[in-house]
């Protein structure tokens, strides 16, 4: 699905808002606001708040199976390549632009079956990690690991230090590399 820039920035503001004042504060008034344009403007693009949440969706879905995809394409060896990219590319995405992740918030909040563009991909990843030559439990354990660190990180509830994080990952990816083929 190609979004063009306009509504990619709608999307970053409708994050923005579900981030900094909370998922019920999710109107289009308020993300109108934030994105500097007019309520109608909004609408244009976006016809009901559902339609925006699944596109927020969407759009975070698109971008992360981008990512893990690319990498996991790139790597050059074969054992543990898909959960060494699920587990990079999480860990990086702990840090950076936080807020589009909370489209998975709203998801939750306003319509369950918004969330399935995220629960496709995390499908498909468990599949790879699977089937990625190495032990399948292991590579499970090393995905739930990465979620974890993801979602304390989204709810702002993670007491663990950057320099501890990056003793976890430092662990985990060793795991990978050292548990060769199954």
């Amino acid at each position: 699905m190609g979004t063009s820039s306009r509504k990619i920035e709608i999307l970053e503001a409708a994050s923005k808002v579900v981030a900094e004042k909370g998922i019920f504060n999710l109107t289009f008034d308020a993300v109108a606001k934030e994105a500097g344009l007019s309520k109608g403007g909004l609408l244009y693009h976006f016809p009901s708040k559902e339609v925006l949440v699944e596109e927020m969706v969407e759009h975070l879905a698109g971008n992360y199976r981008r990512k893990i995809d690319e990498q996991a394409t790139s790597d050059a060896v074969e054992e543990g390549k898909w959960t060494r990219a699920y587990l990079d590319v999480t860990f990086k995405n702990t840090y950076k632009n936080k807020n589009m992740h909370t489209g998975l918030l709203a998801a939750k909040a306003i319509n369950p079956e918004l969330l399935q563009p995220i629960r496709d991909v995390y499908q498909e990843w468990q599949e790879a990690v699977d089937d990625d030559n190495i032990d399948p439990t292991l590579a499970t354990i090393i995905r739930l690991a990465a979620d974890g660190i993801w979602l304390a990180d989204l709810f702002d509830i993670n007491p663990i230090s950057v320099e501890k994080k990056e003793k976890v990952y430092g662990t985990l990816k060793k795991w990978i590399d050292e548990n060769g083929p199954k």
